[in-house]
């Protein structure tokens, strides 16, 4: 007869392959990897959460930089043009492209916005060892929820692929918020592999409790 499974409240599920292992007390500065994919299944750093927290503050502002300063400039025929990503979205704000320009802010602003301050909001107490604010566990949760969602890495691969391609007919400046919009994909792809899903919602859960 085989072996019974531990309690479900003793297994981890990988958030990348979906594999099954038992959870267990680590020592200090450990970390836990899926047997399967490698990813990090359980940590206990200390400092773990407060290095998420310290990046996505940092991806924050990066982004509101991103948003508000101009993207690139294109010189061509003595006409000089500056664009911002608002300007790129308001492109396709006429007739049937209005839910284009819509799904475009959504996917590329208004989706990591949401995740980032959602993170900020649940992991703030946390790092200052206070009990979680209200509808905290809801905030990292929409965050993990949308995190397939978030198009910021997409966009900028596209554009570079369009900046190539204009290159040769254009003279291109290449503005602050397209390094601000490429520091916050690096930041985010960093910050999704430092984090520890299990670890944070065991934090989550004690504290509510």
């Amino acid at each position: 007869m085989p072996d019974a499974l531990p309690p479900l409240d003793d297994l981890v599920a990988c958030p990348q392959c979906d594999t099954l292992h038992q959870a267990t007390d680590l020592p200090d500065n450990a970390r836990a990897y899926c047997q399967r994919c490698g990813i990090v299944l359980m940590t206990s750093q200390p400092a773990a959460i407060a290095r998420i927290l310290s990046l996505a503050l940092t991806a924050f502002i990066m982004m509101i930089a991103a948003i508000s300063f101009p993207f690139l400039t294109l010189d061509a025929g003595g006409l000089h043009n500056a664009t911002s990503v608002i300007d790129a979205v308001l492109a396709f704000d006429e007739g049937l492209a209005i839910p284009l320009a819509i799904a475009v802010a959504f996917f590329i602003m208004g989706i990591p916005l949401i995740r980032l301050g959602a993170l900020i909001y649940a992991l703030g107490p946390l790092v200052r060892e206070q009990p979680i604010r209200v509808g905290a566990r809801k905030a990292f949760g929409l965050a993990e929820t949308l995190r397939p969602w978030s198009m910021a890495e997409i966009f900028i691969v596209g554009v570079t692929v369009a900046l190539i391609k204009v290159a040769g007919m254009a003279a291109v400046t290449i503005g602050p918020a397209f390094w601000a919009f490429a520091g916050v994909v690096v930041i985010t792809v960093l910050k999704d592999q430092l984090i520890c899903r299990y670890s944070i919602w065991e934090a989550l859960e004690q504290k509510a409790g």
